[in-house]
């Protein structure tokens, strides 16, 4: 039997996460007939390759979405909200990389090792989680499966790549002056429309995104709210810190969790092993645990530093890093795609 072709749209192409989902969808080989790549005004008319071809990006408008079956965006959460429903109105299924949709009741949000079973329930749009919630979760629904989980705390390092490509230049552009001696001018960082700015070259910010009522930020928030969701279980405490810090690609975050139920820490080590996507790198007698430059340009999430906790019997520490631009954001995107292609297929 012959593979259905499908067009495909990706909206914000020219973007961090959107030039990684074009080149995985290059290098799975995905079965595309069409491939429209969409933009702001400001990037349209640029060309990008693709399978060695010259594809010509456009302006993306609420009519670019005619015969459309899958859209993968990528270009900010009102980008998303505007275009999004017309997307679906022409037929598309949407997979959205912000947080446009993620915490809407009748949406569903999606880490196809956590949760596939919901790409089914979608109503035109399936939303990808935030970055650090994804790495998060693909790490411990096993446990969560085994143990029960009654409580997360869990502190964020997350690379400068998270705030797009903007941000990736000011860290380069902030270490050189601060190496040559030379005062440093932020211009971005932490969120680029808040009036103070903060020097990332060498330093460590702790705020991601902008401040709620609570004191948390809303980056915080989306990790407490989000895993909720994708487990499916509202009685999760969860409490995060995140900061940013000057590494270019790969979120770290250090990870406490507490279990309903007694556990073994060698049944934990079996669990992760057998985790997909999960790859646990947990040697302390070689120095062996998960590093951002090494998970940077995979799709796994890497875990380690496994250790049960000092204070806690029924606690656990763990440190999980992952490439926040692949599995934190495209290559999540891209799975959920093909899972929807395999079973249009007739293959899952």
């Amino acid at each position: 039997m012959n593979e259905q072709k499908f067009n495909v749209a990706v909206v914000g192409a020219t973007g961090a996460v959107g030039e990684q989902i074009l080149g995985l969808l290059e290098k799975r080989d995905f079965p595309i007939a069409e491939l429209k790549l969409l933009s702001s005004a400001r990037s349209a008319g640029k060309v990008v390759k693709f399978k060695g071809h010259d594809v010509t990006v456009q302006e993306a408008t609420p009519d670019s979405f005619a015969g459309v079956d899958i859209a993968l965006f990528s270009a900010g959460g009102d980008v998303s909200k505007e275009l999004a429903p017309h997307a679906v109105r022409h037929g598309a299924v949407c997979i959205d990389n912000t947080n446009a949709f993620r915490m809407d009741p009748d949406k569903v949000l999606v880490v196809p090792e956590v949760n596939a079973e919901k790409i089914d329930e979608h109503n035109g749009i399936i939303a990808n989680p935030n970055c650090s919630t994804i790495q998060m979760v693909a790490a411990l629904k096993p446990l969560h499966d085994a143990f029960g989980i009654s409580r997360i705390i869990v502190s964020t390092y997350q690379a400068v790549s998270g705030a797009g490509n903007q941000a990736i230049q000011e860290m380069l552009r902030q270490s050189k002056e601060v190496l040559a001696g030379n005062d440093v001018q932020p211009d971005i960082l932490p969120v680029g429309s808040l009036p103070v700015k903060h020097q990332i070259a060498f330093n460590a910010i702790p705020q991601i995104d902008k401040f709620a009522d609570n004191g948390y930020t809303l980056e915080e928030m989306k990790m407490v709210r989000e895993t909720k969701k994708i487990m499916g279980d509202e009685s999760i405490e969860v409490t995060a810190t995140c900061v940013r810090i000057p590494v270019v690609h790969g979120h770290s975050e250090s990870v406490y969790v507490e279990f309903k139920n007694d556990y073994e820490l060698e049944d934990v080590k079996t669990l992760l092993e057998a985790a997909p996507g999960v790859t646990l790198v947990d040697d302390p007698a070689s120095q062996a645990y998960p590093l951002a430059t090494d998970a940077a340009g995979k799709p796994d999430v890497f875990v380690g530093r496994l250790r049960r906790d000092l204070g806690h019997n029924r606690g656990l520490n763990m440190w999980i890093v992952s490439d926040n631009l692949l599995k934190g954001a495209a290559w999540n995107a891209v799975q959920i795609a093909e899972i929807i292609v395999s079973k249009r297929n007739g293959q899952a």
